[in-house]
């Protein structure tokens, strides 16, 4: 414990009073003195950090220094409050310390004052150390020092040596609070505050069955710290949600996601609901050293039953072919899985938005990368539907086959796809077409289910090395 002054007085009325913080004592605390620590991390690179520590205060006015805090923290969200005796003690100022230990700091801090240039010769082989005492008079782009009577510029020093420490410069991040204590001298204090660079997202593996009909699902959450500050033991909690933020105060990082192999045996994240967001809590505490990457395991299902479904989504330009006149155009055949957040499916939990990474096993029993998606904040109970790509031995085509005025307003036309199947299984696809107007289906091929104002799906079944057609006519009105 030290002792220091603040050198300034009060003046009220023409009457000059000593500082109230004349004297004060600093107390400092460091990570030695933590007992327990929670992160919570939201979604939008923003957390909350709770911190306690033993610490030892005298009676009366004291500054407490509360060091290894994050350098990434709001100064203007720290709270510091008293758990072991609340309300002993009041808090009635708070500085964040960021102006941070460096030689180019530390010496523009000793304007005015003096320090030892220390230069190193050698003579004869012999390496001995020459020390100056030399004040100095300003540091603008370059050291100007006074020696004896000269005033001396450009001088080379291999080192300086300082006589003490400047009080206002940290070694590290630190938060000082000056406090009034009324209690007892033991405490057992909570420091609270919001910190940047520290972000979570959620990474799923999704091993999918030779036979495409079920699927494992492993989640995983992949934690950043790049706060400045470790947190050891941590007692880590996530939110998933989007929260309302004042835009100027924060930016947003974008991360790159990580991917881990299926654990054996990994516990489960606990899960609640948090105001309008899900609250995940790690059942176990965890480590989040600085300039760190972690995951953590979040869920696991298995034997997921999935669905896999080829789509093609028509669009307005296919009325006609401008390029090739009478030619038919090629529509993309989109694949995808999928499957429902469901218990019975061994899932059920609410879903972190983030990337699911598709693995399936090939002829020879290697597991192989086939897609990715992203998904959205996902509650129990919803479908979730992962693009993995287009088609390769899938094709459609599609081309207008007709088109009649049948009144002023009044119109019908005729519409071909075409499918052909080149996989040795058979396949189902759906076509999805766009018809504007008020409409009426006039006829068919395949039973169509009209799934908006303005859409029709058609179920269309391909065989194995096999081409199915799909031929519908509609009447639109505009």
């Amino acid at each position: 414990m030290r002792k220091f002054a603040i050198p300034f007085t009060l003046t009220v009325l023409g009457v000059a009073l000593p500082s109230m913080w004349a004297q004060a004592q600093e107390q400092r605390t460091t990570l030695a003195d933590q007992q327990e620590v929670a992160v919570t991390i939201y979604n939008d690179n923003l957390a909350l950090v709770k911190d306690q520590r033993r610490v030892q205060l005298g009676s009366g006015n004291q500054s407490l220094a509360f060091r290894d805090v994050s350098a990434r923290m709001r100064p203007e969200t720290a709270l510091l409050r008293s758990v072991s005796a609340p309300g002993s003690f009041s808090v009635l100022e708070q500085n964040y310390e960021y102006d941070l230990l460096e030689p180019d700091k530390l010496l523009r801090k000793y304007v005015g004052k003096d320090v030892t240039l220390v230069q190193t010769r050698t003579e004869n082989g012999t390496t001995r150390e020459v020390e100056v005492k030399a004040h100095l008079l300003s540091y603008n782009n370059a050291p100007v020092w006074q020696i004896g009577n000269e005033i001396v510029t450009g001088l080379r020093a291999d080192s300086i040596r300082f006589p003490e420490l400047p009080g206002n410069l940290y070694s590290r991040p630190t938060l000082i609070w000056s406090l009034a204590n009324e209690g007892a001298a033991r405490h057992r204090v909570e420091a609270s505050y919001l910190a940047g660079k520290l972000s979570w997202n959620a990474d799923y593996v999704l091993t999918v069955a030779r036979d495409d009909t079920k699927a494992d699902l492993d989640g995983w959450v992949t934690v950043v710290n790049g706060s400045g500050t470790s947190f050891r033991e941590a007692k880590l909690q996530l939110v998933a949600g989007d929260l309302n933020r004042v835009r100027q105060v924060f930016k947003r990082m974008e991360m790159d996601g990580m991917v881990a192999s299926r654990a054996v045996e990994a516990p489960a994240m606990a899960q609640e609901s948090f105001s309008d967001y899900h609250l995940y809590t790690l059942e176990r505490k965890t480590t989040l050293n600085n300039a760190e990457t972690k995951q953590v395991s979040m869920l696991n299902g298995t034997d997921v039953p999935v669905k896999k479904r080829y789509v093609v989504d028509g669009q307005a330009f296919y009325y006609r072919n401008a390029q090739r006149p009478g030619a038919p155009i090629k529509d993309t055949v989109q694949v995808l899985y999928q499957f429902k957040n469901e218990t019975r499916g061994g899932l059920g939990m609410p879903m972190p938005s983030g990337t699911v990474r598709v693995y399936q096993a090939d002829s020879k029993g290697g597991t192989q990368f086939v897609g990715e998606d992203h998904i959205e904040h996902t509650p129990k109970d919803e479908t979730i539907n992962i693009k993995i790509g287009n088609a390769f031995d899938v094709v459609a085509e599609r081309k207008q086959t007709d088109f009649q005025r049948i009144a002023s307003n009044v119109y019908e036309m005729e519409y071909e796809v075409t499918l052909r199947n080149h996989k040795s299984v058979p396949v189902s696809v759906e076509v999805n077409e766009p018809i504007g107007g008020t409409w009426r289906m006039v006829q068919s091929t395949h039973t169509y289910t009209k799934t908006d104002a303005w859409a029709a799906q058609f179920v269309v079944p391909v065989a194995a090395d096999g081409a199915s057609t799909l031929r519908y006519r509609v009447r639109v009105t505009y």
